[in-house]
């Protein structure tokens, strides 16, 4: 793990006093961004709220770290999808990792550190049955939010079950240097597959190489990422994972070998309304390629398989990653911009306790 900081902060964490809390701030909506552009914190509010005891089988739990993640854009506007949208006026939600400061609920004690969809808040109550424990002693707690956690398994299931990556296999991956891409690089190497990156800048290709990526495709040295693709891979791709989309994706449809495979994850270039960029589109049909879309929530029962690898591999120093953290609650809209701007580098988190 490596951490990139962009607040001043403290070095590790210490426990969470086991204390109960009777306040908290979260972030609400406070209107929709425009459809076709970039939010701004204008859309945002923190709100002070009371927090009453736990109920019977309830625990109340101070958020340690929360996670941003580009998904939370499309639930910005009021259009069918496959979450509901975020409602005006109300608290968003999102993965957090926090610890249990009170409990009313025999599965779950004072201390123990629980996975939740109740980021962008300081404190809550919930059920306990509506919580995940994990073991904070095997990884730091903030990991469970990246590399053993969704953005792990999604690039874990994308990788093994979409693709199907095999040994001697070109695999090109967007956003190489990601919260997913990273992972994605990662285990396609240890499957034997030569992996071509694409990121943003010198730090993140370095980081790319450093963690094993054959060929670097540097996209704000290198704009014509179809011209670069094709020099790193001049017999083609066998396999795309694509957390981009638009020239990306297309550079990816112009250098697939025929039966070539390509998961769709993420097209962060069309999510504020910029064009997608699919011109050649066709050729799926003239190289008979297998395009699949998938969503990691399908894919939950994945989960323990996934995390036990994971952290075999993590303890092993056989993978590794970056993050960004934010600190503070009133920092998280600014952390969730960055996303699109490329201030991130790896896993963007906001530090809560």
């Amino acid at each position: 793990m490596e951490d990139v900081r962009m607040q001043p902060g403290q070095a590790p964490i210490h426990p969470v006093p086991a204390t109960p809390l009777q306040s908290s701030r979260e972030v609400r909506l406070r209107s929709r961004p425009d459809a076709e552009a970039l939010p701004t914190p204008e859309n945002f509010s923190l709100e002070a709220v009371a927090l009453p005891p736990p109920g019977p089988g309830e625990v109340q739990v101070q958020n340690l770290f929360m996670s941003v993640d580009p998904y939370m854009r499309g639930r910005m506007q009021d259009r069918p999808s496959y979450v509901p949208p975020f409602q005006i006026g109300q608290a968003l939600d999102g993965g957090a990792v926090g610890r249990v400061v009170q409990s009313h609920f025999a599965g779950l004690a004072v201390g123990d550190t629980v996975l939740s969809m109740l980021g962008w808040r300081e404190a809550f109550n919930a059920p306990g049955t509506s919580l995940h424990a994990v073991d904070a002693q095997a990884l730091p707690p903030e990991a469970y939010l990246g590399v053993a956690g969704l953005p792990g398994l999604t690039a874990y299931v994308g990788l093994i079950d979409v693709l199907k990556i095999r040994a001697g296999e070109t695999l090109f991956v967007s956003a190489a240097s990601g919260a997913v891409g990273a992972v994605v690089c990662q285990v396609a190497k240890r499957k034997g597959a030569t992996v071509i990156g694409s990121a943003g800048g010198t730090a993140k290709g370095d980081f790319l190489r450093e963690i094993g990526v054959d060929h670097v495709i540097d996209y704000k040295q290198t704009p014509d990422v179809t011209a670069a693709l094709g020099e790193a891979s001049p017999e083609g791709i066998d396999a795309y994972f694509d957390n981009v989309g638009g020239a990306h994706l297309e550079a990816a449809l112009t250098h697939a070998k025929p039966f070539a495979r390509l998961a769709l994850c993420g097209m962060i270039a069309s999510y504020n309304g910029q064009e997608n960029g699919t011109r050649n589109l066709s050729e799926a049909i003239r190289k008979r390629l297998r395009l699949e879309g998938f969503i990691v929530s399908d894919h939950f029962a994945r989960m323990p398989a996934f995390v036990r690898e994971m952290t075999a591999w993590v303890q092993a120093g056989q993978i590794r990653w970056k993050q960004t953290v934010d600190e503070g609650i009133a920092r998280a809209p600014h952390a969730f911009l960055k996303l699109f701007t490329g201030e991130n580098f790896g896993k963007m988190l906001v530090k809560l306790a």
